[in-house]
């Protein structure tokens, strides 16, 4: 399949660019992942849709405030975008300024010297905290704001620091929200609770790479950024005891979908921590998830690429195109869309 399959053109306008006042007045699509066919609602009415016995999983990644700015000792501007975390003095990031930047380079913030560039891996740089009694959580802790997406026009404000985070985030390391997640406050989370819906929890910490666009033409030439996650055993007899028992699987978000497809790549769902460069596209045969959860994604892209190898490209277009019309908010703060079938 070519990239240009998965194109579609979305008006300015609903790019949504603020999160809603509520998190759960969100709007939601839902469509019948066997049939195509689609029922417009508000996210409350999610309830409606599960079943007692079903299980949704959960990414709780938390969202570091990776992107900082600063200043060389020139004082040329030099932003730090945080990558990941490779231990408590080193960090894997991306740089941003004027000119090339060099190894050695001392990155000040508020007029002292904090990190140094130590090293580089390809298109990544490695900076390391100049002071050894202050590690890298602590100077993004000090020194970072919410590293929102690129399609989000404004600087990062204290309210994105609540609204671009779940209210189940837990461990730190991702530098993009599993968005999905952003719909649900404590109230809906309780409500599908006493409504005997499951939850499950596992950890993929989004990466800077989730925004790249997809460079080749044939899809099948793409070849995805890589992500850590974890998936413990408690999950894995979730998930067992939720199909043993006739209930569906359904993950909140295309995070999680990876998370539980990568641990069933050898056909049995298994505990899992590491690595993954999983890339699901049209043709995949799902071997853990019956269900999504997911916001709208960006024109070809591998997450709209994921959604439709789960709901059929045709019907996801059409959805699509039924939303723009519709004028739902695309993109990170944007509405969400169930895709379910019976099963």
């Amino acid at each position: 399949m070519n990239k240009k399959d998965f194109d579609y053109e979305l008006p300015k306008e609903l790019i949504a660019q603020q999160p809603i006042a509520e998190r759960s007045q969100s709007r939601l699509l839902v469509m019948d992942k066997e049939t195509g066919e689609v029922a417009d609602c508000q996210f409350t009415e999610i309830i409606d849709y599960l079943k007692p016995g079903d299980l949704l999983v959960f990414n709780n990644t938390k969202v570091m405030p990776a992107r900082l700015p600063g200043r060389k000792k020139t004082g040329g501007q030099i932003e730090v975008f945080i990558e990941r975390v490779l231990n408590n003095q080193q960090a894997k990031a991306l740089l941003k300024a004027n000119k090339s930047v060099p190894l050695g380079t001392e990155i000040y913030f508020n007029d002292q010297p904090v990190l140094q560039v130590t090293g580089r891996q390809g298109m990544f740089f490695l900076v390391e905290s100049l002071d050894k009694d202050s590690d890298i959580n602590t100077i993004m802790e000090q020194h970072g704001v919410m590293p929102l997406p690129p399609y989000i026009q404004r600087d990062s404000t204290e309210t994105d620091s609540v609204r671009y985070q779940t209210v189940y985030a837990q461990t730190a390391g991702a530098v993009a929200a599993p968005t999905a997640g952003l719909h649900f406050d404590d109230k809906t989370l309780n409500r599908i609770k006493a409504q005997g819906i499951n939850s499950a929890f596992v950890t993929l910490h989004v990466g800077a790479g989730t925004f790249q666009p997809v460079k080749v033409e044939r899809i099948e030439d793409h070849k995805m950024h890589k992500e850590w996650l974890e998936l413990d055993e408690s999950v894995v007899k979730a998930v067992k005891e939720t199909k043993a028992q006739g209930g569906r699987v359904i993950a909140v978000g295309t995070t999680a979908v990876r998370c539980l497809e990568t641990a069933a790549q050898n056909g049995e769902l298994k505990a899992y921590s590491g690595d993954t460069d999983i890339f699901i596209y049209p043709g995949y045969q799902f071997k853990a998830i019956d269900g999504l959860l997911t916001n709208f994604h960006l024109p070809e892209s591998t997450l709209l690429m994921l959604v439709s190898a789960l709901a059929g490209r045709d019907n996801i277009m059409k959805a699509y195109q039924h939303a723009i019309e519709q004028k739902y908010r695309f993109f990170s703060y944007g509405d969400a869309m169930l895709i379910v079938g019976n099963n």
